[in-house]
């Protein structure tokens, strides 16, 4: 009976420690498992957090770029604007006197001059209007112009040309809208009224002050082969004009 029970004991003394070791492997298994797949999620989270400061890093530079960008843009335009400002100024005594809104070419800012006098008009250098109430409309949007009304102009000159489009003024329209819109830096817009008075009005004597307000607005935004073109066609085909002095002069000192 001694015996027997020895034995018994021996034998569990042997099944224990083999079950013990069993789930120690199974419990050793799981956690190396465990281990590698969490390591696994903390290199992918490095990966995608080293991604994403890189990305961040790439945004600053971008808007760094497109900062200066803008920076040398308004330079650029800013010394198109002063050259503009110093070569009208240098023809600016040549305009005095003038009594017609026609030698609005030879000043720097025609609405200016218009603003001091030197703009007004009756019928006097003006294409003949095709009705009393043709003209009386023109004389009241340019009115506005003389008080520097740039809004109430720019409105009165779009009526102008919608109720009277066969008026001989509405080339003269076009160059003010030009003028305007130049004025409070709508450039786009600004183009399109001077490229009418070029395209649609080419008998105008308006056209040459066009093409060179024109290429001046180009130039302000930034499209210099546009300017050179449009500044170089005014000095081949109108080479006697103020206009085109102006354009050589504004060439020059933009060359180089």
């Amino acid at each position: 009976m001694k015996h027997s029970l020895v034995r018994l004991c021996g034998a569990g003394a042997l099944v224990l420690p083999l079950s013990v070791w069993a789930s120690a492997q199974t419990d050793s298994f799981y956690n190396q498992a465990t281990t590698n797949s969490g390591t696994g999620t903390l290199q992918i989270f490095n990966r995608l957090q080293s991604q994403e400061q890189d990305i961040n890093q790439l945004r600053g530079q971008i808007e760094e770029l497109r900062h200066q960008l803008e920076q040398q843009t308004r330079l650029s335009q800013q010394r198109y604007l002063d050259l503009e400002e110093r070569l009208g100024n240098a023809q600016g005594n040549s305009a005095q006197g003038s009594s017609s809104d026609d030698g609005a070419s030879a000043g720097n800012d025609p609405i200016n001059q218009a603003a001091s006098g030197g703009g007004q008009s009756s019928s006097g250098g003006e294409a003949a209007s095709s009705s009393n109430d043709a003209q009386g409309a023109y004389q009241a949007a340019f009115s506005h112009v003389q008080k520097r009304e740039f809004d109430q102009a720019i409105s009165a000159f779009e009526t102008f040309n919608r109720d009277y489009p066969q008026s001989g003024l509405n080339g003269n329209a076009w160059y003010w809208l030009g003028e305007l819109y130049s004025a409070k830096s709508q450039l786009d817009k600004s183009a399109t009224a001077f490229g009418k008075v070029i395209s649609d009005y080419p008998q105008s004597n308006k056209v040459p002050d066009a093409m060179y307000k024109l290429g001046l607005v180009y130039a302000r935004q930034g499209k210099s082969s546009e300017s050179q073109s449009m500044l170089k066609k005014v000095v081949s085909e109108h080479s006697d004009s103020d206009a085109a002095g102006l354009a050589r002069e504004f060439m020059q000192k933009t060359s180089g």
